[in-house]
């Protein structure tokens, strides 16, 4: 009874939601790094930009689905549920946007600091964020 009003806190809420959508952002970061044919923070410790836009798209639209499952969903398990179901299309996109270029190879470019592609890697993973977010909502 008593963990029952103790989750009832708006300061205990929000840092558990916090709490979790690092952990996942975290495990999503980790994710990425596999499905990328780069290393992330190996490039972007290099100065590369395109790898620092496309990274920090990818950050941004996963704490946006977040934000998404946060505002819609009462429990913890649920807002987790949702949200790694939103990470799970979101990582479809990326892979859509992969296949969607055929006359070159997306990871490649953004391998070789193509700060265009980096930037279009960026807006699609932030824009279809906000369309993966009204979904699971």
């Amino acid at each position: 009874m008593l963990l029952n009003g103790f989750w009832q806190y708006p300061v205990v809420e929000a840092a558990g939601n916090f709490s979790v959508v690092v952990l996942c952002l975290i495990l999503s970061m980790v994710i990425f790094e596999i499905v990328t044919k780069y290393k992330n923070w190996v490039e972007i410790k290099k100065g590369n930009v395109a790898v620092a836009l496309a990274t920090g798209g990818k950050i941004l639209g996963v704490c946006n689905i977040f934000r998404y499952s946060i505002e819609r969903h009462n429990s913890l398990v649920e807002m987790m549920g949702w949200g790694l179901f939103g990470f799970i299309l979101l990582i479809f996109a990326y892979v859509l946007f992969e296949f969607m270029t055929p006359t070159f190879k997306v990871d490649e470019e953004i391998e070789k600091d193509n700060r265009s592609v980096g930037f279009i890697s960026f807006t699609i993973s932030v824009g279809l964020s906000f369309v993966i977010g009204a979904s699971i909502s």
